[in-house]
């Protein structure tokens, strides 16, 4: 149970709104100069040109307009162009750039999701080429992106990604491709050439792109299976951009419904092929290249929602305080002039709510970033010794994994020993076996992914929606500072982005299942014991119980059935998998969360700026992560008693039922001994008399009993204890925080 901690209760509040010093401890990149100049380079176009292109109405039309092409001029003169590129093809960041690709679009999400989403478009097209392509299609396209250095004479290329087809099809099933390739010439000693009809559906960017990277189908007997294939506006046939979609968000990117129809030689097949008794066989199919695509974009898509719940904080904090300013009743120095609407519980109280929100998010997010930089290489490793091992083929591989399993378990299970008692060799071994270690990591990526992509962008939404509601009428302005109405709206799209929500959830409802994730998540509560241990101010003992609540819940729905005898736990019953995979996304946030926290109350008095207010700073972000603890345990606990309560049927006033009830006679004979015994038993509703009158409801109450159940949810309310009170101080550190004399953009 956590109690308040007697470091929260100290004086000191937090003092100023948290910088890049803090920002930089918190997520994990102080060490790393380049992602720090990165950053300053996305904010100096994102609150200097993209904040005037919003301001002086940009956002007003559906078209790509040469004032919206500032963007494109800006990415290249700041850097951010090639921030995706290797440095072999014009780039100046080495190794996996998940993380600098997060902080980016964070960056340019803080002031416009259309601007961060056009720089996004562009590495998205990349993607399939970067991760999937041959080695001369990567540098090929990945070196013609880059903008020309200082006398070069060419204009760099941009691109866009083709996957989603037209209506009915548009965000339902990445599986369906109406896009279809065919032979359409194929001389003897020659390279094939194939004719691609592909027609997109809302596809960002194709009004400027220069190539497309098209997910398209086999429509020929010679051509086995699908694949992702680049054309050019070059490429004999139509290259036609399309209808402009008339979007009401995200206006600062180009988004049209593409009609292509092109003759393109085989070659563009992004991996390559093979021929074989005459059929040309891609290396990889379109779904083996999204999966590998999309479980890295979606991180930068998530961190995109939480950027603007977190830029939401200083307007609305303006805005409370000098809300009544200027009138007759309102003084300077007085309580009204100075603190306007933050004299009133809520107005705080709510906010807290919307900040804590965006700290969990861009917790979560920047780890899975974090994440994929480690996994990356791993990755790459992994499949060249599978090519040394001449392992191929989704079986082959497959096989490989569940006899390597056992192994990944057991070093699951040595990490978590003290060194000295566990058994050193057999540790390196493992440690020191790429493919145990990739299945680890791996494990985590799968959960990690569509967790991020789900919380952050559907609850993102819902909390954005909060924090326009915080600045009243003046929210739904267009001139609201901080653009707080665009960015409400912006949100409901980037729940959309690259698979709706649905999609996330399914894809969560299988890897959850993870015995390797299932592993550590149990390390996680043990952790989380220690940690409360520690700092009980912070909510890791609510979340430990909740976590534990979770786990419990999930063997239970895996082995039973429903009041008609169907089993609780399958794949299509999204009813029930789905809720399930929801209430883990809370979880993962808030534990990421408060791991950031203690990550900034170890490095902080190591940096002299954020070393002179780090106890304010410890202090409110404490109560932030009980606060947010204690919502997510709410969640949790509310999904699993649905859960588990909720597919038996209640019963009611059967004879079978009846029988199970006290019996008005009985009541009153054993009220002689027991005084008020019969008005008790009255009270529970389950006493029957004896002309069979009984209370006003349902039924009887249920009588099964989940014994353990009850126990873990009475354990996790009781572990709510002190919450509320954290709330309470975290609003009075909001009131009394200074902020800067205005925004820094309009």
């Amino acid at each position: 149970m956590d109690t308040t901690n007697s470091e929260n209760t100290a004086t000191e509040y937090l003092s100023t709104l948290p910088g890049d010093d803090v920002r930089q401890i918190m997520w994990r990149f102080a060490d790393r100069y380049e992602l720090q100049m990165i950053i300053q380079s996305a904010r100096s176009l994102a609150r200097g040109v993209v904040a005037r292109l919003v301001a002086e109405g940009a956002r007003n039309t559906h078209e790509w307009t040469e004032k919206k092409a500032q963007l494109l001029t800006g990415f290249d003169e700041v850097g951010l162009t090639t921030v995706f590129m290797d440095p072999e093809d014009g780039g100046f960041l080495a190794g996996p750039k998940n993380l600098a690709l997060a902080l980016v679009a964070f960056e340019l999400s803080w002031v416009d999701g259309g601007a961060a989403t056009c720089s996004l478009a562009s590495n998205l097209a990349l993607s399939p080429i970067h991760e999937k392509g041959t080695p001369e299609q990567r540098h090929t396209y990945m070196s013609r992106c880059v903008p020309p250095l200082p006398g070069e004479d060419r204009k760099p290329w941009r691109g866009a990604f083709a996957l989603t087809e037209p209506l009915p099809y548009v965000g339902v099933d990445t599986g369906i491709l109406s896009g279809k390739m065919r032979v359409a010439e194929w001389e003897e000693g020659k390279e094939p050439i194939l004719h691609v009809e592909k027609r997109g559906r809302f596809i960002t960017n194709m009004g400027f792109a220069n190539f497309v990277t098209a997910a398209v189908d086999s429509d020929d007997a010679r051509i086995k299976g699908s694949a992702m294939i680049i054309l050019e506006e070059g490429d004999p046939g139509l290259f036609d951009r399309g209808a402009t979609t008339l979007k009401l968000v995200h206006q600062l990117s180009s988004t049209s419904d593409p009609i292509l129809s092109l003759k393109v030689p085989a070659s563009r097949i992004i991996g390559g092929y093979t021929v074989k008794d005459g059929v040309i066989i891609p290396n990889i199919n379109h779904g083996d290249v999204i999966e590998s695509v999309f479980r890295r974009t979606r991180v930068p898509v998530s961190v995109m929602s939480s950027a603007k719940l977190l830029s939401a904080v200083e307007p609305v904090i303006r805005y409370q305080r000098t809300r009544f300013r200027g009138g007759a009743a309102s003084s300077h120095g007085t309580p009204r002039y100075e603190q306007g609407l933050q004299q009133k519980e809520d107005a705080l109280q709510r906010l807290v709510d919307v900040w804590a929100s965006g700290e969990a998010g861009a917790a979560l997010g920047f780890a899975a970033a974090r994440l994929f930089d480690e996994f990356d290489p791993i990755e790459r490793e992994k499949e060249r010794v599978l090519a040394e091992r001449g392992i191929t083929g989704a079986r082959a591989q497959m096989k490989l994994f569940k006899e390597l399993e056992k192994g990944a378990l057991e070093y699951l299970a040595l990490a978590n020993q003290p060194e000295g008692e566990r058994d050193a060799a057999r540790f390196q071994e493992l440690a020191a076996d790429t493919l145990v270690q990739f299945l680890i990591t791996d494990s985590l990526a799968n959960v990690f992914c569509p967790a991020c992509k789900l919380w952050n962008t559907g609850y993102g939404a819902t909390m954005m929606r909060e924090a326009v509601s915080l600045m009243g009428g003046y929210g739904i302005t267009e001139d609201c500072p901080g653009f707080l109405g665009q960015k409400w709206m912006d949100a409901q799209l980037e729940a959309t982005y690259e698979g709706p929500e649905a999609v996330q959830r399914r894809q969560l409802s299988i890897t959850m299942t993870n015995e390797l994730f299932l592993a550590q998540f149990r390390q996680w509560i043990k952790d989380l014991r220690g940690i409360a241990d520690q700092r009980p101010g912070t909510g890791a003992c609510t979340l430990a119980s909740a976590m534990e609540l979770w786990l419990w819940t999930l063997g239970y729905l895996q082995e039973s059935r429903d009041a008609d005898g169907k089993p609780l736990y399958h794949s299509s019953r999204h009813g029930v998998v789905f809720p399930v995979a929801d209430a883990l996304c809370w979880l993962l946030t808030s534990r990421q969360q408060i791991l950031d926290l203690l990550e900034l109350e170890a490095k902080g008095p190591e940096n002299p700026v954020v070393a002179s207010g780090l106890a304010g700073f410890v202090n409110f972000f404490s109560d932030l992560c009980h606060v947010q603890a204690a919502r997510s345990a709410g969640e949790v606990g509310r999904v699993c008693a649905e859960l588990v309560y909720g597919y038996n049927r209640h019963p009611d006033w059967c004879r079978d039922a009846v029988e199970t009830c006290f019996r008005g006679e009985q009541l009153d004979a054993m009220d002689c001994i027991m005084p008020g015994i019969a008005g008790y038993g009255r009270s529970l509703g389950d006493a029957v008399e004896l002309d069979g009158t009984h209370a006003s409801k349902a039924g009887p109450c249920p009588q099964e009993s989940l014994q353990t159940f009850m126990l873990l949810r009475h354990r996790l309310d009781l572990c709510l204890t002190g919450a509320r009170l954290a709330k309470d101080r975290a609003a009075t550190a909001v009131s009394r925080v200074m902020i800067p004399e205005a925004l820094d953009y309009p």
